[in-house]
């Protein structure tokens, strides 16, 4: 059964220096093996301009969950990781099924 990783990454103290560093991840993001698709999102503030409870998310799309599990047993899988931690932003990582429509 196909399995997506979303990534909800949290409001970053310093939003420029954060999308600054984000741009690189996400090209080590690509390379993660048997990744089939990325999709990647700024979340909208709210309507009075106050910030929602995450920044960005990143949802990373795998056959299968032993690929994806592999996948973020990898070199590329660990940089990504300490170069987000290393922003100073939290993040959560969630695995899912993908439902057929």
């Amino acid at each position: 059964m196909s399995t997506k990783i979303t990534i909800i990454i949290d409001n970053p103290t310093d939003p420029a220096a954060f999308e600054a560093a984000y741009q690189e991840l996400e090209g080590v993001a690509r390379r993660l093996p048997g990744l089939r698709r990325l999709e990647a999102a700024k979340v909208w503030p709210k309507e009075d301009g106050t910030p929602t409870p995450a920044h960005r998310t990143l949802d990373l799309y795998f056959d299968s969950y032993e690929d994806a599990s592999a996948a973020v047993a990898t070199p590329a899988a660990g940089e990504f990781f300490q170069g987000l931690g290393g922003t100073g932003t939290t993040f959560t990582g969630l695995f899912s099924e993908i439902a057929a429509a």
